[in-house]
């Protein structure tokens, strides 16, 4: 992580306020939320959702039903409710920076929420360079791992000298576990229960739920005494009773955990471990109450409790700043794997028989349980709820991990920092005398770390309605005779305006299925007046007496016109370009063949230039001045003014005139409100004699150029047509008449074609006569 980024925390992370809130829902759902007949008070508006407010304002929508106060913040300005009269409590965060800490920060964060409406905070997270530790050994002592506990009887030691390089104060203590001592657990014969092993002539120990054997202690050759002393124990089934030893561990204090230190909690075992809900094969239903039960160090209620959920060991260990090391037989490796997610700063490892690689499992645990940074939050289980939670971690490599993700490989002394947020779906209940919702405790807990932060969340579920208490509903009105003078807004007019009732000289306006009646006499209304884009008044403006009341800036019988031009000025900075008149916000082209948003754009436009020909022919051959001008009257408008160089006053299309004296002179047409305006260029361009006279010249000889060209290409494709064929049928034909006379049976027609003129061609066919007496076939 970057030096600014780990100043901007710091910085964050100590300032008094800090507020992340997030409006839930669309403009459209919050309408339909907040309008509805059963939010007819201000807590009951507050409650249907953070985009919802109250106007308190005396007399607002007067005659409306009460529930027309809640609305959306917005809608309620656009009613005419005064900002100062609207009751909107916002999420927010303090943060209380009196209390510090030296491994989080800050300690103490008070939050306030309303339903559907969330609020975020950061919490900095700090890995110090050398911990305090305590290692608490939890060991099987049934039959079967027999030969770990002797091999522990000689590591114990190695382990100790060991950590001592990752910890200048290190100390350890030692439970045993076995099994619940009830049948089917255990065998229930009299000699059976005080030496399960009496059948292989060895001395055990009677089965137990968990017995703590030695405190935590920094003298290492009481702890080798005691594990000298140890003798193994047996059972009747596979599984084993060590998460009801873990949470004994967890929680009693007679275990010795220190608060400023590392509490690590070895577990050994070559066996599963019963789950809750395994006891009731022993006839015990009483859940476990989460509670230590130890009576002399033995734990007295192992036959009468059913074995701690996994949910239940997991808030135990976490309360307790416990990280767990499972130690465990290679053959039961996968059994563990699957259960251990769920409980948080936990390392599970492969042990090796007889123990051999003990001291490698416990001094890897450590190092990755305290590189692995994450938090839990809880909130207290009768609203948890009521309430949700999302945690995002800032890694100090710059990673980010959403949900509730942690930090690996984090080293001594680096920051993580975690950005958690917590919304709330509903109100709590009213539990203060008062009628009053009371705060609602949770704690953020890094795993493993003995500091937390206390989170307390204030719920907006009541209204202050300004600091005064009146919510706007005001006091039920007095009994009185009806007075109908004071609800007609003119002298004879309708009472109420034919829309409401009058209660004491005061309009109650009818309710409609079409919107609301409002007004002191019930002469307003959403729904009557004209609509745009939906809206009634598009938005703009207040329905009264069924006429559009706009706000300013907009105008038009639905309030849908902006009074600006603003949107009609192109990017040269005319409005709509100089052609055409701004109408409510668009461009409205003084000539019908114009459009575009800017009436820029007009493909036939020249069209109107041929038709000021003559107008311009006559004012340039008449001449300049108002006695010449007026001869042209008739075939033009008089409107004509003749300028040096119409490019430098003109913007768009030019027009242009050729004069008999191939003179070109540019001019432009605008219409306006008094017809055509005519702008001529003064100056023309001419052609000289002699360039006409080329001009012509050229077009002649490149005319007669390409008919001589035409003439030669259809010849010579005649020739190329008609040459081969009359040459070998000529030749042919000569031979023929060489060595072939006809006979007096035969007739020779002879067919002649010029194909050129020195080369004509005949042919000759000799076709047999018929005789007479033939007949046709």
């Amino acid at each position: 992580m970057t030096s600014w980024l780990r100043n901007y925390y710091n910085i964050v992370l100590r300032s008094v306020v800090v507020v992340s809130v997030i409006a839930l829902g669309s403009s459209h759902s919050s309408d339909k939320r907040c309008t509805s007949p059963l939010a007819a008070s201000c807590e009951e508006c507050l409650h249907r959702g953070p985009e919802c407010a109250w106007c308190f304002q005396k007399r607002f929508l007067e005659g409306a039903d009460v529930s027309e106060r809640c609305d959306s913040p917005a809608q309620l300005l656009l009613k005419g409710c005064g900002e100062e009269f609207i009751e909107n409590p916002q999420a927010k965060v303090e943060v209380n920076t009196t209390q510090s800490g030296s491994q989080v920060v800050p300690r103490d964060v008070s939050i306030l929420l309303r339903p559907g409406s969330e609020a975020s905070f950061l919490v900095e997270v700090q890995q110090l360079d050398q911990y305090p530790v305590d290692l608490y050994y939890l060991v099987d002592v049934s039959a079967s791992m027999r030969h770990t506990l002797d091999r522990l009887k000689t590591v114990g030691m190695t382990l100790s000298h060991h950590m001592k390089q990752h910890s200048s104060d290190f100390r350890v203590g030692f439970g045993s576990f076995v099994d619940k001592p009830v049948s089917p657990y255990i065998n229930m014969h009299p000699s059976k229960i005080m030496n399960p092993c009496s059948d292989y002539e060895v001395n055990c120990r009677p089965a137990h739920g968990f017995i703590h054997v030695l405190p935590i202690t920094e003298n290492m050759t009481q702890f080798k005494q005691v594990i000298q002393q140890q003798r193994i124990s047996g059972n009747m089934d596979t599984p084993e009773g060590g998460f009801d030893a873990m949470l004994q561990a967890a929680v009693c204090q007679d275990i010795g955990w220190r608060p400023e230190a590392k509490h690590l909690l070895l577990m050994m075992t070559d066996q599963p471990s019963h789950l809750a809900l395994d006891s009731r094969l022993a006839g015990i239903v009483v859940p476990h109450d989460g509670r230590c039960h130890l009576v002399d160090s033995t734990y007295s209620q192992a036959a009468n409790m059913e074995h701690p959920t996994m949910g239940q060991l997991a808030e135990k260990l976490l309360e307790s700043s416990i990280y767990s090391i499972f130690a465990v037989d290679v053959e039961q490796y996968k059994w563990y794997e699957d259960l251990v997610q769920f409980l948080p700063g936990t390392y599970l490892g492969k042990l090796l028989p007889k123990a051999a690689n003990l001291t490698n499992i416990v001094l890897d645990a450590y190092k990755k349980l305290l590189s692995d940074v994450g938090v839990e939050v809880g909130i207290e289980d009768s609203e948890a709820h009521r309430f949700w939670v999302n945690i995002t971690a800032l890694c100090p490599n710059g990673s980010t991990v959403t949900g509730n993700g942690k930090c690996s490989n984090v080293k001594p002394s680096q920051k993580v920092v975690f950005n958690v947020t917590v919304g709330m779906r509903e109100c709590p209940p009213q539990r203060s005398p008062g009628g009053a919702v009371g705060e609602v405790a949770a704690v953020v807990r890094p795993v493993g770390f003995n500091e937390t932060v206390s989170v307390r969340i204030r719920p907006a579920c009541e209204c202050g309605c300004g600091g005064g208490g009146s919510c706007g509903d005001g006091p039920e009105p007095p009994s009185c005779s009806s007075a109908v003078d004071g609800c007609r807004e003119e002298e004879g007019g309708a009472v109420c305006g034919g829309r409401g009732a009058c209660v004491c000289g005061t309009c109650v306006c009818d309710r409609s299925n079409l919107g609301i009646v409002h007004g002191k006499y019930c002469e307003r209304d959403d729904f009557s007046c004209p609509y745009s884009k939906g809206v009634v008044c598009g938005g703009h403006g207040q329905c009264v007496s069924g006429y559009c009341l706009c706000r300013p800036g907009w105008t038009g019988d639905s309030c849908s016109c902006p009074t600006s031009t603003d949107g009609c000025v192109d990017p040269t900075g005319l409005v709509c370009s100089g052609v055409g008149e701004c109408v409510c916000g668009e461009c409205v082209c003084h000539n019908p063949r114009r459009w575009g948003p800017f009436c820029e754009t007009c493909p036939t436009c020249s069209n109107s230039c041929q038709s000021q020909w003559s107008c311009v022919e006559c004012h340039l051959s008449n001449g300049v001045g108002r006695a010449h001008a007026q001869r042209c009257n008739r075939t033009c408008t008089a409107l004509v003014a003749f300028v040096d160089d119409i490019t430098e006053l003109i913007r768009g299309e030019f027009c242009q005139y050729q004069s008999r004296e191939q003179c070109f002179f540019r001019f432009h047409v605008q219409l306006g409100s008094q017809g055509p305006h005519l702008r001529i260029s003064r100056h023309g361009e001419c052609m000289s004699s002699w360039r006409y006279f080329h001009t012509f010249l050229s077009v002649f000889l490149l005319t007669v150029v390409l008919g001589l060209g035409i003439l030669a290409v259809t010849r010579l494709l005649l020739r190329a047509q008609c040459w081969p064929w009359s040459g070998r049928v000529s030749q042919r034909f000569d031979d023929n008449r060489k060595d072939y006379a006809p006979t007096t049976g035969e007739k020779t027609i002879t067919y002649r074609r010029d194909c050129l003129p020195d080369n004509p061609m005949e042919m000759h066919v000799h076709v047999p006569k018929m005789p007479l007496n033939d007949a046709w076939p």
